[in-house]
């Protein structure tokens, strides 16, 4: 309110000066100028102005017709200035039921020029409602340039709409029944021992509602499912209302121009938690020093340790071990090395027991045996082919590590293979290779075997 006082007093300070200036100065002198003149007339004039009912009379009559002036801008005491109002909301008006708009605009920019005083009531009195009415108008492929109106409830004020004008093409609504699915979203917010073991959706199809060219645009209809949800805190299932449904082009990009009737679905959502323990295999890369291998190696205090993973069911069911890599290159002069590891998550993981392991590496002299391993197995033959080995199929193996490790090993602790892919039929001289996950053993085959591929 003292602001509003403020303002009203200055506006009555400026016309007060204004008037004194332009009107009741030049009056005054006027009048003194006439009663010098008649002085010596008969009438006493000077006398009769000088009558305190007359002058009240004339102040009077002074101030109406300055207030007239003024009013009616025949008379200008403030300048003239100009407000925008930015992003004002478009109302449209047309039959929603039957038609479709495109080229429409949600927002407009209003330019409002004026003196200060009325631009003032006209921002805080003003509706700024703007229409753009297509009551009148039929649908047509052809654009149709319409004009944009503005209710304007405060007078001296003219105004100017930013656009003006849009061009709209009305096109008429059509329906479609459409199926739908869902769709995850915020999954990184989940339990993450928690898995989704199924969502049934309320209903299986919508109607959509547009034009003939959005309605074609339309790739799928899926109903939203934040796991986001605080709700979601057990492996349950839980009924959900109200759950967003979006139609998406075949891009992937969200139809803002169709309507979805219903808007909304209900679903039941079922999680669950599959949990599996599995062994850390550990992996190293790099040599030792000469003459070094690695006597034993533990995990967290634990020549055998396990962890648990959780995920779904199918992938965590294909996963045998979670496999750490050290880098041991330049090891074994010292008796053991400690490495701290980062136990990362295999795919299909969604949350795993432990995060990082405390490794510890034991060394020791390295020795050597030799093995004749006759079980050789033949991978990745091609369909509709069969293999022979030629000769007695033994394969001398050199077996190195510490004698701890490398005394119990027998021919039937290792796993000989050939890899026998891209090959056809014919004769051929080929590695074997050692199957082995054991960091502590190292392997040599020197000797090839030869093999002939057949048609079965």
């Amino acid at each position: 309110m003292r602001k509003i006082f403020k303002f009203f007093k200055n506006i009555f300070v400026k016309l007060y000066k204004a008037l004194d200036k332009a009107l009741i100065t030049p009056i005054s002198r006027a009048i003194f100028y006439l009663l010098d003149k008649l002085r010596n007339n008969p009438f006493h004039i000077e006398r009769f102005l000088n009558r305190p009912q007359i002058l009240l009379y004339v102040s009077l009559i002074l101030a109406v017709a300055t207030f007239v002036l003024v009013d009616s801008q025949v008379i200008t005491l403030v300048e003239t200035e100009a407000e925008i109002l930015t992003k004002e909301p478009v109302t449209i008006l047309y039959n929603k039921e039957a038609y479709v708009v495109e080229g429409a605009v949600d927002t407009v920019d209003i330019i409002l020029t004026g003196r200060k005083s009325a631009l003032y009531l006209a921002k805080q009195l003003g509706e700024h409602e703007v229409v753009l009415d297509l009551t009148d108008y039929e649908a047509s492929d052809t654009a149709r340039k319409v004009p944009l109106s503005y209710n304007q409830t405060v007078d001296n004020i003219s105004y100017k709409l930013d656009p003006a004008y849009v061009s709209v093409v009305i096109k008429k609504k059509i329906s479609q029944t459409k199926s739908i699915s869902y769709d995850l979203l915020n999954e990184d917010k989940l339990n993450e021992k928690f898995s989704v073991d199924s969502v049934s959706l309320d209903q299986s199809e919508v109607v959509v509602k547009g034009s003939e060219d959005a309605l074609a645009k339309i790739a799928t209809v899926k109903a939203i499912v934040d796991l986001g949800n605080p709700k979601f805190t057990e492996a349950i299932s839980y009924e959900v209302d109200n759950l967003p449904l979006v139609a998406y082009d075949e891009k992937g990009n969200a139809l803002s121009n169709v309507e979805i009737v219903p808007a909304t679905v209900g679903a039941n959502i079922t999680f669950s938690t599959y949990k599996a323990t599995v062994p850390l295999q550990i992996l190293t890369t790099g040599d030792l020093i000469p003459g070094k291998a690695i006597s034993s190696i533990t995990v967290n205090g634990k020549s055998d340790y396990t962890v648990d993973i959780y995920g779904e069911k199918e992938a965590i069911e294909k996963i045998t071990s979670v496999p750490l890599t050290i880098n041991v290159g330049g090891k074994g002069e010292n008796g053991a090395e400690t490495y701290r590891v980062s136990i990362s998550k295999p795919a299909g993981v969604s949350s795993i027991s432990d995060s990082e392991a405390k490794v510890i590496v034991s060394f020791g002299d390295e020795k050597q045996k030799t093995i004749d391993v006759e079980h050789i197995k033949a991978r990745n033959l091609g369909e509709g082919l069969k293999v022979n080995l030629e000769g007695e199929g033994t394969v001398p193996v050199q077996v190195k590590g510490v004698n701890s490790v490398i005394d119990p090993l027998t021919a039937d602790n290792i796993e000989a293979y050939i890899d026998l892919t891209n090959y056809k039929e014919g004769s051929y001289e080929v590695d074997v290779l050692i199957d082995s996950t054991d960091p502590k053993i190292s392997y040599v085959v020197s000797s090839k075997v030869k093999i002939i591929i057949t048609k079965e």
